[in-house]
């Protein structure tokens, strides 16, 4: 989605310089608007006294036991080597850009696991129902420093080949799931992967992508339980969650005893190159509410707590209205159904079940490369607003006593590693080593809301002549 996000240049081997600690560590610094500001407050953030937690879910969930350090060093070329030991076997489920990367964004799980694990990764096995996709994928991989880990992965073309005919002696660690939400997340046949996956490996943790599913949120619900109920350990991949400009914000509010009252997200997207016919195709997509958006609306309950989805209000610009003509896209339109094509703007207000307002905006609007997101939560006395999350994230914060706002940055902050090594972290050294920030229960929460929104638009919409 974002063009030159992350570097990501990989190592030349196992023992590269990238992981060495002695170069410069990720850092956290303060700054502060021009004018008058206090020199107490340009102090960079340090760890404070005792312990700090780290903010497991929406504020009514419990609160994980790991403890939040703003200078914990995240990013991937700053960790220690990996260190030595057996095996650690995964099967990675689909074999698309999350998992292997693309020059559109920074999502790359393979590239993660590779650098948290070293070279006890052994990707034992590829599903995926188009084998050239997947022998693409693994050719690079082979003709690289990471051989080791794909050598003798094997692709299976769906997750019942991969049970009937996998060695039984490999047994895996992790799935990491990130095939199209269409064909998970659902009761229905062929569409519910996290059922075999439970019933076939009931001791074996998972990392799905977002979102959870592309069908009814009630099914989604019925999975959650399922996934429960069976105990294993999962997480899904809301990674801006474990941004440490996030985890700040989430310290702010609590160490303060503030009550939220409002949050407000904008995203306003670079639609010129985004040429895929799919995504601007609601029967395929969901639309960009539930595809793209997601990431906002569960920020916004990650602030704010549970929606009250019987208070979600919406209003859309559709693209048969004069507003909503683009002058830079990217596909022919005019070969995706009138009612099937995505709106232009989505303003959405809802209320938090605490009795504060959120409120969100979606654009389709810019061009170029580089997309406008942040996102404000207001408390009496402070607003925190964070600034580009995905690129460059920035917290702003004003707090009573001073009119300016503080500006706090950590640098070489990777979340998608950090969710990656949380997931195993806790696979290796017991549950509750590494917080898991996202359920799969709180996803379809988000889930929902997301479908809330857009289905809210749809009504209030107006129809094409």
């Amino acid at each position: 989605m974002l063009r030159n996000v992350l570097a990501r240049s990989a190592p030349r081997g196992w023992q590269a310089a990238r992981f060495s600690t002695a170069s410069a560590i990720a850092t956290a610094t303060t700054t502060a608007a021009p004018r008058s500001m206090s020199l107490a407050r340009l102090a960079a953030p340090t760890a404070l006294k005792g312990q700090q937690r780290f903010y497991a879910s929406t504020p009514n969930a419990p609160v994980g036991s790991p403890e939040f350090d703003p200078n914990a060093v995240t990013a991937m070329d700053k960790q220690e080597p990996p260190a030595p030991g057996k095996d650690f076997n995964v099967v990675i489920v689909g074999a698309g850009n999350i998992n292997f990367g693309s020059d559109e964004g920074p999502w790359n799980h393979s590239f993660r696991l590779e650098h948290k694990l070293g070279p006890r990764l052994k990707v034992v096995a590829l599903i995926d129902p188009s084998s050239q996709r997947a022998d693409a994928a693994l050719t690079i991989k082979r003709n690289s420093f990471v051989l080791s880990a794909y050598k003798d992965t094997v692709v299976y073309n769906s997750f019942e080949d991969y049970c009937k005919n996998r060695p039984k002696e490999q047994e895996p660690q992790a799935f990491w799931v990130g095939s199209p939400p269409a064909f998970r997340g659902r009761e229905q046949a062929g569409r519910d992967l996290e059922r075999h996956l439970v019933e076939n490996f009931p001791e074996t943790a998972i990392f799905i992508e977002k979102p959870v599913s592309t069908g009814p949120v009630d099914e989604a619900f019925a999975v959650a339980k399922r996934l429960e109920d069976a105990n294993n350990l999962v997480s899904v991949g809301y990674m801006l969650r474990y941004l440490k400009v996030v985890q700040k914000m989430k310290q702010i509010l609590e160490e303060n005893n503030l009550k939220v009252m409002a949050t407000n997200a904008r995203y306003i997207m670079a639609y010129e190159h985004t040429a895929k016919a799919d995504w601007w195709t609601k029967s395929l997509s969901c639309g960009p509410i539930v595809e793209q958006a997601t990431h906002f609306c569960d920020l916004s309950r990650y602030f704010g707590g549970e929606v009250d989805l019987d208070t979600v209000m919406a209003h859309s610009l559709e693209h048969f209205e004069p507003a909503g003509k683009l002058s830079k896209m990217p596909i022919d339109e005019a070969k995706i159904g009138e009612e099937d094509r995505i709106p232009r703007i989505t303003c959405a207000t809802w209320k938090y079940e605490s009795g504060a307002v959120g409120s969100l905006t979606h654009a389709v609007a810019l061009q170029g490369f580089n997309y406008a997101t942040e996102i404000d939560v207001i408390a009496d006395g402070y607003q925190l607003r964070l600034v580009d999350p995905y690129n460059a994230p920035v917290l702003y914060l004003r707090r009573p006593g001073d009119d300016h706002e503080e500006v706090i940055r950590y640098n070489q902050d990777d979340p998608f590693f950090s969710e990656v090594s949380n997931l195993i972290d806790n696979i290796e050294k017991g549950r509750g080593s590494a917080p898991i920030l996202s359920s799969y229960e709180d996803a379809v929460k988000t889930y929902a809301l997301t479908w809330r929104i857009r289905e809210a638009s749809e009504r209030s919409a107006k129809k094409a002549a």
